[in-house]
């Protein structure tokens, strides 16, 4: 059986947790996901949906030459742009994750598929498969706590690393980075750094 690529979650989050509901140092993130090198970026659906509409408006710089892949989970099918996201100038080419259950897609679509699983995607395979006929051997996460929960129910996370924001969400909190995870799963600290601006870059191994 192939050797399933190396799996790191890379989160920004506030103190109590959330996702959203404070304003993010986004630059300091993606200059941290650089660390990895990542050959793969995978993320989920509703990460996807919730930019489409600036991504059909957007003139993208085309396909990055010598960059990662976009891998998109995207079991029910509702991923439309597909050929926006390969000219964002991010990634090198897109695939598409389904699943045997995904409904039908349009006819012609410039898009390539990888069909795991019967009624969602089989991420354990699809990363194997991803390891295998594309060289993959660093995934980066980026997405929110849904597929960061099955990723880690599936035991597929070999690496966390949290950005912590010195800010509580509270109520303005609509997602948590942990999604389903499993209650009390244990980790070992690699390392805590501490940022400019009261930031705090903690990475943990399973």
């Amino acid at each position: 059986m192939a050797q399933r690529p190396y799996v790191v979650v890379h989160v920004g989050m506030s103190v109590d947790g959330a996702t959203t509901g404070f304003q993010p140092d986004v630059a300091r993130f993606y200059q941290l996901a650089q660390t990895w090198t990542e050959d793969l970026t995978l993320a989920g659906a509703d990460t996807i949906l919730a930019q489409e509409e600036a991504l059909a408006q957007a003139e993208g710089p085309g396909p990055a030459e010598g960059g990662p892949l976009l891998a998109v989970v995207d079991g029910r099918g509702r991923v439309t742009q597909w050929e926006a996201l390969r000219d964002a100038g991010h990634w090198s080419d897109v695939v598409a994750l389904h699943c045997a259950s995904t409904p039908e897609r349009p006819p012609g679509r410039q898009v390539r598929e990888l069909v795991t699983g019967a009624d969602r995607v089989d991420l354990a395979e699809a990363l194997r498969a991803l390891g295998r006929d594309d060289g993959v051997r660093v995934v980066r996460v980026d997405s929110g706590g849904g597929l960061t929960g099955a990723l880690m129910t599936a035991g597929l996370v070999d690496e966390i690393s949290l950005l912590v924001h010195p800010c509580l969400a509270g109520e303005r909190a609509t997602r948590f980075w942990y999604g389903s995870a499993p209650a009390a799963a244990p980790l070992i600290l690699a390392t805590a750094q501490s940022l400019p601006d009261g930031l705090v870059w903690l990475r943990y191994h399973r």
